[in-house]
């Protein structure tokens, strides 16, 4: 009795070790089929997957369009107020010291309020590009959940954190086609027209 019930073990641990070695090349064969490498662990270049993406291109099109007009807008200032500032030289030699003093007070405050101003501008383009990356990556994480859970791996780690790894774990090229095709560029759509 004793021998037939370690037969009956032994079979059924061969025939469970059967099984997960089948379910094992199944998931395994669904996730190569999906792309998706068949990894615990997946690695991700998180600044490309942003930079290529359509949305990162996206923001990087428009930032730079508005860093532009920024610019321009600077240069504009900068010639008016050097303008100004060679008017106040010039003007110096016929002004008392105190008229003058108080137009080169009133001077510089308007250069230091312009340059707060500009610099404020400047600010909120990066905090722009920076809002713009906390929302693609909000947008792209139920994508990137799904090919971890396609890929039956337990976490996706920054390929930049990694000391050593192979190239068949990174997923940032799949990543990138995916979020593309499931949020494209993430640029608000105009409502429908009645």
């Amino acid at each position: 009795m004793a021998g037939r019930t370690r037969l009956l073990i032994r079979t059924g641990q061969a025939l469970a070790l059967i099984l997960l070695t089948a379910f094992a090349a199944t998931t395994s064969g669904v996730a190569q089929q999906l792309g998706v490498p068949n990894s615990a662990i997946l690695t991700l270049e998180s600044d490309r997957l942003f930079s290529r993406s359509a949305f990162g291109q996206r923001v990087a099109t428009e930032i730079e369009a508005d860093s532009a007009v920024l610019a321009a807008e600077n240069r504009r200032i900068e010639a008016e107020l050097s303008t100004e500032e060679q008017d106040l030289t010039d003007r110096r030699v016929e002004m008392e010291p105190e008229a003058f003093r108080a137009l080169a007070d009133a001077f510089d405050q308007k250069v230091q309020t312009n340059r707060q101003t500009q610099d404020a501008k400047a600010r909120a383009l990066n905090q722009r590009g920076e809002q713009a990356r906390i929302e693609f990556l909000r947008a792209a994480r139920p994508i990137l959940e799904t090919m971890m859970r396609e890929a039956g791996a337990s976490m996706i780690m920054e390929r930049s954190s990694v000391f050593l790894s192979s190239n068949s774990t990174d997923i940032t090229d799949l990543a990138i086609v995916r979020i593309d095709t499931m949020i494209g560029d993430g640029a608000p759509k105009d409502p429908p027209q009645d």
